[in-house]
């Protein structure tokens, strides 16, 4: 049997007990005394040692067997938990993580045997319950074959005329027959897991020769909890019982070496007393013929009235694993339905539908009905691909712990929003650049101890991580209250690689000075060290976020603190967008991005710094031709009423000049690849109309 069939849930299992136990051991360090946390660890370790000798890991098995053993003391209230232990148990954790990683890349575990980490594990659970550590060993003491619990059960397989031939050679041959008996835990759920790893085991010092069940039904899990097997091998039989007692949840192995003659004395008799059991069956049924066999009727209805005393449904579980592919491709046609409905409207709309006829009523209706379904459906779609950020973010609260210890700093992390959710694909890209902004807000943002104390700042800085939704985005802000950004310094920095000159820096704004520590290789560390200091890390961020779609932006006071703020798609697939022309050529805008629409005349356009403006509510916004921004030819003269387009993107606000608006349509967006050099960015996609046109996607957020 090939365990690689459980490899992905294997996988899927672990992370999650890795996870669980890094949130427990951080609840344990401050709160050593809770007994549902340390028996939470424990059950996670106990879980996590018996899935790793299924799949035949036996590193990962013997350090998490090890701190299961420290956690059954501490149980106990044998040993306390002291913050030496914490971190060990954070080593095992990462060495956990490190034997995982290795499984996701070979399928295997790799060879680090972590013997310091487990010599520190024993060295502590010593120490605390005061006892001297026994030397460990794992060898069961032999037992003679064939007790009363575990009887020699190989001695039943029958062997087939082509066994008999191979038993006889492998014995002309010098070799050992071994006839073993495998005896099974009762509680063990993967039984065939472990007869395939018994036989993996044994197949390293010989051959098996015959079953009993057949390997077929072993595989299938068709049999009891015991299996036997003939085995030929030059190998003593000691080590032959080690290695299968070596295995996991196994509970007896028994077995002896057998000669060839015996084994066929041993059939004879056998099938000897088959015939007499036979002929003795045969007589009986002779004798019981004219009975009413009614008892047997009865005892196959109890299993079904067993049933019913359940009394109550079937406990199912109500969620289900799929494959991130399969999603896709039902994305997909959901993409080309709203495509064949955008279709059908456009037809609608260019046939002769005012007419008012009953067939062009029922026309119209079935659209509305198509577009119910094909709305319905996209977003029952976006609910299964929906999911929240937290299975990103759980995993900082351990990275702050470490980077506090690490960096000599105190420090701690709050979240919110956690259950923010985002598209599967931009919750699996995420990650890696928040994690660069924690780093980042505990590095550079937060202060020293000291130097917190003399500003009058508690000692514990803070760190926050916010997720929430805005519109069709979703906002996570990372934000500290350490020193902020000392854009002075950073325009030094700037001016002494030689990105600007010193006239050039005074004229510059805040945001463009910040701007540029996300340039690649620029980095305001004052000595490298493996958490910053060789300037990647915010080029890396940005990047990052605007390959999903959407942007990063900085805030900043000095002595009070900085604040990052992530923008993001809630999804990549189909949005709800405006149509709008410029110069006859169809463009698609967010609606998420949109505040209002105005219209306006020349007259009430202003100029502040050169640059066009208008007065609307109380509110100064900057004015951005369309036409003008995609390099289309300017118009013969200036239209009476101008079409104003009010965009915002967090608290900055812009308005977009169109020549004609067409109306709101769902669309489904199509990258563009590489056929197109967009420099701007501003061009984020395209789409399909019903009238087989292409729109392209604007991206206004490129914009501000």
């Amino acid at each position: 049997m090939d365990v690689s069939q459980y490899l992905e849930i294997f996988i899927d299992e672990t992370n999650g007990h890795l996870q669980n136990l890094s949130d427990c051991i951080m609840t344990l360090e401050k709160e050593p005394e809770n007994m549902d946390t340390i028996n939470e660890i424990f059950r996670a370790a106990h879980s996590l040692k018996g899935m790793a000798g299924t799949m035949g890991f036996k590193r990962m098995q013997r350090l998490t067997h090890d701190m299961e053993n420290v956690f059954q003391e501490v149980r106990s209230g044998n040993m306390s938990v002291t913050s030496g232990l914490v971190d060990v148990l954070f080593q095992c954790l990462d060495a956990i993580e490190a034997y995982l990683d290795n499984v996701k890349e070979s399928s295997d575990e790799g060879t680090d045997d972590n013997e310091a980490i487990i010599q520190e594990l024993n060295e502590i659970l010593a120490a605390g319950t005061g006892n001297t550590l026994p030397e460990k060993t794992e060898k069961v003491p032999v037992k003679q074959p064939g007790d009363e619990k575990h009887p020699k059960k190989y001695l039943d397989i029958e062997f087939s005329e082509k066994e008999k031939e191979e038993l006889r050679e492998a014995e002309s041959k010098g070799m050992n027959i071994y006839g073993i008996t495998v005896f099974i835990q009762e509680e063990c759920l993967l039984k065939a897991a472990r007869a395939f790893l018994v036989f993996k085991a044994v197949e390293d010092y010989g051959n098996i020769i015959a079953y009993n069940p057949s390997s077929q039904d072993i595989e299938d899990e068709k049999f009891g909890i015991d299996f036997s097997f003939y085995l030929v091998s030059e190998e003593g039989l000691e080590k032959i019982l080690e290695v299968s007692r070596a295995v996991s949840e196994i509970e007896e192995v028994v077995g002896e070496k057998l000669k060839y003659s015996e084994l066929t004395a041993a059939a004879e008799k056998k099938e000897a007393a088959q015939a007499a059991e036979q002929e003795a069956k045969a007589a009986e049924a002779k004798t019981e013929e004219k009975a009413v066999p009614a008892a047997p009727a009865q005892t196959k209805q109890a299993p079904a009235a067993a049933k019913k005393t359940n009394g109550g449904k079937p406990v199912t579980n109500r969620t289900v694993r799929v494959d991130i592919e399969k999603l896709d491709a039902l994305m997909n046609q959901v993409s080309e339905l709203i495509i064949a409905k955008n279709s059908l409207v456009s037809i609608g709309s260019s046939s002769d539908g005012g007419t008012g006829g009953a067939s062009s009523q029922a026309f119209h209706e079935q659209i509305e009905y198509l577009e119910r379904i094909t709305t319905g459906l996209h977003e029952s779609v976006m609910k299964v691909r929906m999911v929240p950020i937290e299975s990103v973010v759980q995993k900082f609260p351990r990275m702050i712990r470490d980077l506090s210890k690490k960096l000599d700093k105190k420090m701690e992390l709050f979240m919110t929003g956690e259950d923010t959710e985002l598209d599967r694909t931009v919750v699996d890209q995420i990650g890696d650049p928040l994690q660069h902004l924690l780093r980042n807000s505990a590095d550079h943002g937060l202060e020293s101890t000291e130097v917190r104390r003399k500003r009058g700042k508690p000692e514990v800085g803070s760190i926050h991580l916010n997720a929430f939704q805005e519109g069709n985005n979703v906002i996570i802000e990372v934000s500290d209250d350490g020193n902020g950004i000392d854009t002075e310094t950073v325009k030094e920095k700037a001016i002494e690689r030689g990105l600007i000159t010193p006239e050039q820096g005074e004229t510059m704004t805040q945001k463009e000075i910040i701007d540029f520590l996300f340039m690649p290789s620029f980095s305001m560390a004052k000595k490298i060290s493996d958490i910053s200091g060789r300037g990647v890390g915010l080029d890396v961020v940005k990047s990052n976020i605007e390959a999903l779609g959407g942007d990063v932006e900085v805030k900043s006071v000095l002595g009070e603190g900085s604040k990052f703020i992530v923008r993001l798609p809630l999804t990549l697939a189909i949005i709800q967008a405006l149509m709008v022309e410029v110069r006859g050529e169809k463009y698609a805008i967010s609606l998420g991005s949109i505040e209002t629409i105005e219209e306006i005349s020349p007259d009430e356009i202003k100029f502040v710094q050169a640059k066009e403006v208008i007065h609307i509510r109380g509110i100064v916004i900057p004015l951005i031709r369309l036409d003008q921004l995609l390099d289309c030819e300017p118009e013969d003269k200036e239209r009476e009423s101008l079409t104003v387009i009010i965009v915002r993107k967090g608290d900055k606000v812009a308005g977009l000049i169109v020549d004609e608006l067409n109306g709101q349509q769902e669309i489904v967006i199509k990258s563009l690849g590489k056929y197109i050099n967009n420099s701007s960015k501003i061009i984020s996609g395209a789409t399909v109309l019903g009238d087989g046109e292409v729109a392209l996607i604007l991206d206004v957020n490129t914009l501000f």
